[in-house]
């Protein structure tokens, strides 16, 4: 049943002719397991920032990449040469966790029958095994999954379909100018909002600025709707908002692609999930992870550039404003996709590009296996 329900998942490049997904899309158990290999199994998925991960003599960081639902334990090293590793953080012997909270050692071993890894993942000793054939074989070294950087982010991925350099490429060609890995990480504002929806409705709404005028009053105040671009590319897209009124705009240098205009707010999205989010005042990245066909919580870290502009957007109570309606919509929206009068919708030409995008990739991801 599963293989059918892929198949038959359709969207067309045409925006004027193209519907969306089904409504049976955002809640068939099938669907969302087979996104778990198909879709987030091959994409990159934001860790952290390095410096913050690996702050002092920390040499090893345990992780879950979304523990309710990929739920693979990792396991970051930093080695006495500052080479940064992803591992997998279950023991070759009995499965038991490696690692439990950062610590700070030069040697992997784990607590339940004594076995020990170096730094690189390689099994170098196991008690009481001298008498095993053919030990140790490749299968009981740790794994070592692909890591990449960012501006000072860690990406990881199980098994990597995208090309990440193709991504950050397309992310510079905008950002170069801010030296992002100057920002200062602010945890005392980051939060976590449970989404009583399915993942891919939120990033639904993420990814069109149709509904702003409609949802929200005070940040249509400060963003010319009739002025807003979406631009896609291969798997990932970028929405431009620019300045109404006196809202703070970014001082691109001669020379930018957008120099000239009054750009307020770089929102990029990278498939299937993440959200970086470029104001005057710095960054909010947004990480949307699934925990059942209709529950999600997302992720809102913050990595302060401008003090004084994040003080004036948080005093002015935005972006909890902003996040709020947005969960009313997506949550009213996953209600509404229960009827026995609705299947699909149309999409906007000029105003759904991003959606369309979005639902082209989920359907292209998912039929591939």
């Amino acid at each position: 049943m599963i293989n059918k329900d892929r198949q038959q998942l359709f969207v067309s490049d045409d925006i004027r002719s193209a519907e969306t997904l089904p409504s049976d899309f955002y809640f068939n158990e099938d669907l969302y397991e087979a996104s778990k290999k198909s879709i987030f199994a091959d994409s990159w998925h934001f860790v952290g920032k390095t410096r913050e991960i690996f702050s002092g003599d920390t040499t090893t960081y345990p992780f879950f990449l979304y523990e309710k639902f990929l739920a693979e334990p990792l396991l970051l090293t930093r080695d006495t040469t500052d080479t940064i590793r992803c591992l997998s953080n279950v023991c070759t012997h009995r499965a038991f966790l490696l690692g439990h909270h950062p610590t700070t050692q030069k040697k992997i071993t784990c607590a339940y029958h004594g076995r020990r890894f170096d730094l690189d993942g390689t099994m170098e000793f196991m008690p009481e095994f001298k008498n095993t054939f053919d030990f140790p074989r490749p299968c009981d070294h740790l794994t070592s999954l692909p890591l990449n950087e960012w501006e000072g982010f860690l990406f990881t991925s199980v098994t990597p379909a995208i090309d990440f350099e193709q991504m950050t490429s397309i992310l510079n060609d905008r950002l170069s100018f801010l030296n992002i890995s100057q920002f200062r990480y602010a945890p005392e504002y980051d939060k976590i909002y449970n989404v009583h929806a399915h993942w891919a409705l939120y990033c639904d709404n993420y990814l069109e600025g149709f509904h702003i005028p409609f949802v929200h009053n005070k940040l249509g105040s400060m963003i010319d709707y009739g002025s807003y671009e979406t631009i896609c590319y291969e798997d990932m897209n970028v929405q431009i908002g620019y300045a109404k009124g006196g809202t703070p705009v970014f001082k691109l240098p001669i020379g930018h692609i957008d120099y000239g205009k009054k750009v307020s707010a770089y929102y990029y999205w990278l498939f299937p999930n993440l959200m970086l989010n470029f104001y005057p005042w710095g960054l909010q990245v947004n990480v949307v992870e699934p925990i059942s066909p209709s529950f999600t919580k997302v992720h809102f870290y913050h990595y302060i550039k401008d003090e004084s502009l994040w003080q004036m957007m948080e005093g002015e109570d935005v972006a909890e404003k902003t996040q709020r309606e947005d969960e009313w919509v997506v949550e009213g929206v996953q209600k509404g996709l229960k009827s026995r009068f609705y299947n699909t919708g149309r999409f906007s030409p000029t105003r759904e590009q991003g959606v369309h995008h979005f639902h082209g990739l989920l359907a292209k991801y998912l039929k591939r296996d």
